[in-house]
């Protein structure tokens, strides 16, 4: 398809954009190039070879589902294999095409969202998305339905459980939570926290450990900017096993204060308060001494969060200035005991 030059530096431009990080800029250039149409979809097609972050492919997906071209059936296909949220958004070009005029291209993509809501080895989350695009063809999305149903003990049965849930995003919560408990967790921490506020107060125990060192490795493993949000989650991880009363993942909350050189987030102080022993004193006492360097509104607030913490715990456990631990604390840091 030829394109004129004065259209050829738009398109530019917008895939450009949808590469940035300011998000209304972003949101403007998926809108525009939905207008613009297939004469974008090679340029994002390019784009999307080479992007390097999930939030500009995220972005090109978006374009390519509002445009609608059956030409994007192959990258979208390349997308599915990728997994996580990158798949859940290839699924939206698959729906954009299933009754294009291309017969081809709306065939391949209807035995895509088929077989992968009907595949009990990919993540379900995927799966509920790949059955909520065949809304577009009701009757194919009914008989996907009755099989899904008909295996209700099998591999598969628990997706069909899903499916009859009134409210999509309560089975879409049910999916991601589940998918974190088999060890596949999404992309991004915002949705499984989303489903902890919900399942947290009945799952195992166990299983809320697991999760608690799941997030912390994927925390490790993320890039910088992303860190936050898995810290924050993994904070609401503790604050559940505090309120049930569980010291199952004590060991986290130790170690998190002997690595942590700046603030946590005040779920971290709340399951302390409420699970710490003997054995987070140290720790706290060294994170308080550490906190001493930081000078800002934070830093003073943190530094007292750790004291009140303290506080709190050599209270509950009727700790005594004769124990062991609370002689060595005196040793190195005497100006926390005279706080109490």
């Amino acid at each position: 398809m030829v394109i004129k030059a004065s259209s050829a530096a738009e398109i530019r431009a917008l895939v450009d954009a949808l590469r940035g990080r300011d998000e209304v800029q972003r949101d403007a250039a998926i809108a525009r190039l939905g207008v613009i149409g297939a004469r974008a979809v090679d340029r994002l097609t390019d784009a999307y070879a080479a992007a390097t972050g999930r939030g500009a492919q995220l972005a090109i997906l978006r374009a390519l589902e509002g445009i609608g071209s059956h030409r994007s059936v192959p990258l979208a296909q390349r997308a599915l294999a990728e997994g996580g949220d990158v798949a859940v958004a290839a699924i939206g070009i698959f729906r954009s095409v299933l009754t294009a005029s291309q017969t081809a291209a709306a065939a391949a993509a209807l035995d895509t969202l088929v077989a992968t809501t009907l595949d009990s080895g990919q993540d379900r989350r995927i799966r509920l998305a790949a059955f909520d695009a065949l809304h577009e063809l009701p009757d194919v999305r009914a008989r996907v339905a009755d099989a899904l149903r008909a295996d209700s003990r099998g591999a598969t049965g628990d997706v069909g459980t899903m499916i009859a849930m009134a409210d999509a995003e309560t089975a879409r919560a049910e999916a991601v939570w589940k998918d974190a408990v088999d060890g596949r967790l999404p992309d991004g921490p915002e949705d499984l926290r989303d489903a902890l506020a919900s399942r947290g107060a009945t799952a195992p125990l166990g299983t809320l450990r697991s999760l608690v060192d799941a997030v912390r490795a994927r925390e490790r493993s993320v890039d910088a900017p992303a860190r936050p949000g898995w810290l924050a989650l993994r904070g609401s991880l503790h604050q559940v096993l505090a309120q049930r009363g569980s010291r199952v993942a004590l060991y986290d909350l130790r170690e998190t204060l002997e690595d942590r050189s700046t603030p946590l987030p005040v779920s971290f102080l709340t399951a302390l308060h409420v699970l710490g022993d003997v054995s987070c004193l140290e720790p706290l006492a060294s994170a308080w001494d550490r906190a001493a360097a930081d000078r800002t509104a934070d830093g003073l607030r943190w530094r007292q969060q750790l004291a009140s913490a303290f506080r709190a715990i050599t209270h509950r456990e009727k700790i005594t200035k004769r124990q062991v631990v609370m002689k060595r604390i005196a040793a190195r840091w005497p100006e926390l005991l005279e706080l109490r």
